[in-house]
């Protein structure tokens, strides 16, 4: 299988064309989708799709397969990896609450309880 590198260019520095270009003129719209590996087809100059060689397309179905296996072998290996995610998960739902801010702003007013425990600026 031919492996072309996957970009995503800004859709602003794609090539456009009407879609009315498209219909009018296919043969030169799909020359350009050749030469650009993409193309973002407007109407009344807004983006309404994009347009992709059948090279391109097939690189990022590869990707994202290789992506897929990647992520269901990461997850085979190590259950506590989805314990430790769960736990990091339930951490940070907390800090999304509506009152998490006031909760964090109340804990930094308290005084440092710190009993001879730390040791600031020694490098240790």
């Amino acid at each position: 299988m031919l492996h072309l590198p996957v970009r995503f260019d800004p859709i602003n520095e794609l090539t456009h064309t009407t879609a009315s270009s498209v219909k009018e003129h296919w043969r030169k719209v799909m020359q350009e989708v050749r030469d650009q590996r993409m193309v973002v087809v407007t109407n009344h100059n807004e983006p309404q799709a994009v347009i992709v060689s059948i090279e391109q397309y097939r690189a990022l179905q590869a990707r994202v397969e290789a992506l897929e296996s990647s992520l269901e072998a990461l997850r085979g290996q190590d259950p506590g990896l989805a314990e430790l995610r769960a736990g990091f998960d339930q951490r940070l739902a907390v800090l999304q609450q509506a009152q998490a801010g006031d909760t964090a702003r109340a804990l930094l007013r308290r005084p440092a309880r710190l009993k001879g425990q730390v040791k600031a600026g020694t490098g240790h």
